[in-house]
This record gives structure tokens, sequence and C-alpha cells, in this order.
């Protein structure tokens, strides 16, 4: 298990494999990276984040994970697998779970509707990037992207 504080001043538990936490995941996080390029999506207040967010209900979470991508970015997926959760320890504590996969395609017609966009960015791209979403700042998320280009080759 990793623990840090956020740039919010939080603390933060992440563990990659089984699920050590008794809060249960209800929102997602997708950490997906194709040709040597990572899937991020722009939204129009945090700025350059990986796509996610809330499990809706009666929905799975590796349902949500598909769904949120497809909503943010235009891309469907295949072989998802849930690879880490955490637990933001906010005034009311909550639980993501961290997912990754490969492309099945990629929506030519796909309308901007929750987010700006998608973006495609190169290690370098993102290490340099001065517009990230808060979040992709801490060292959660340099755990989770070291993960990912270390497991999924």
């Amino acid at each position: 298990m990793i623990s840090f504080k956020d740039l919010n001043g939080l603390e933060v538990d992440l563990s990659f494999g089984h699920s050590d936490f008794t809060i249960p995941a209800r929102h997602v996080l997708v950490v997906l990276k194709k040709d040597d390029k990572w899937l991020l999506t722009r939204h129009s207040l945090r700025g350059i984040e990986f796509p996610g967010g809330k499990v809706e209900d009666a929905e799975t979470l590796e349902e949500a994970a598909i769904r949120e991508t497809i909503e943010e970015t235009g891309v469907t997926l295949t072989a998802v697998r849930k690879i880490a959760e955490y637990v933001v320890h906010d005034t009311v504590p909550f639980c993501k779970a961290v997912f990754t996969g490969r492309v099945l395609g990629m929506d030519s017609q796909f309308e901007k509707r929750e987010t700006e966009g998608i973006v495609w960015m190169t290690d370098d791209e993102l290490n340099h990037c001065n517009t990230l979403s808060f979040h992709m700042k801490d060292a959660g998320m340099a755990a989770i992207r070291k993960w990912v280009t270390e497991h999924e080759k």
C-alpha cells in the first residue's frame, strides 16, 4: 500500500491488486496507454485528466469504466481490468477503482458532451503539461502510471 497527501492536503491510500479497503468503490478512473501515448480528456474546469466518474445505480465498476471512457473520449475498450483502488480520506471518505484495458475502437463522430474532447499524450508531453488537473500531479498518479507502463506491454 502507498500512502500520500494529495494536492488538497488530504490523506490518500493506494493499493494495487486486491482491495484492502472497507469502503466500496463508487467511482472509477481509466488509465490507458496505446502506442506509447496516454488516453486523456480535457475537462473544462480541472484540465487534462484520465477519464472516469461515478458508478450509476445497478452498474458494475467495469461497466462504469467502459461507459465513462466512451462518454468522455469516444473510445471503446476491451480487456478491461481493475488494477488498483484508492481511498481519499475527505470529510466523507470515498474509494475509486482504477482500470486499464485496450482500445477496441474510436468513434469518429464523437460529440463532446461531458468534456472538451480527447487528448493523446506521450510520457514527455504529460510530464511537461501545464494544464493538468490537480489530481494528475500527486504521488499516487505517478505510481499508477508507472504500474501501467510496466505491466501493460
